[in-house]
């Protein structure tokens, strides 16, 4: 069975940096399509950035130039490096993937969310 274990979240000074990896473990015939999502208490869950197989990437407008979404298709590992961190950029980080186990059956998949807080 498919798991994405997430990594890299904590506690960071406004300006500062993270980088959340997050790996796609188990069977996997292809992954279609990697993101990152993030939920603030009280928020709906919102897009930060995508990477689909093959194609360009694409960003929230509140963390373009920002963050940068990048992955390692030999490790099935998507990554979200996080530059001049915001105390708005705190929420739980969730991995968002669209992957197959076998072909023809794409199945959407989350990990387990880590925790992302921009304080001083």
């Amino acid at each position: 069975q498919v798991q994405l274990v997430e990594s890299g979240g904590g506690l960071v000074q406004p300006g500062g940096s993270l980088r959340l990896s997050c790996t796609a473990a188990g069977s996997i015939f292809s992954i279609a399509y990697l993101g990152w999502y993030r939920q603030a208490p009280g928020k709906q869950r919102e897009l930060v950035a995508a990477i689909p197989s093959g194609g360009s990437t694409n960003y929230a407008d509140s963390v373009k130039g920002r963050f940068t979404i990048s992955r390692d298709n030999a490790k099935n590992t998507v990554y979200l490096q996080m530059n001049s961190l915001k105390p708005e950029d705190t929420a739980v980080y969730y991995c968002n993937a669209h992957l197959s186990e076998r072909l023809g059956d794409l199945r959407d998949y989350w990990g387990q969310g880590t925790q992302v807080t921009v304080s001083s």
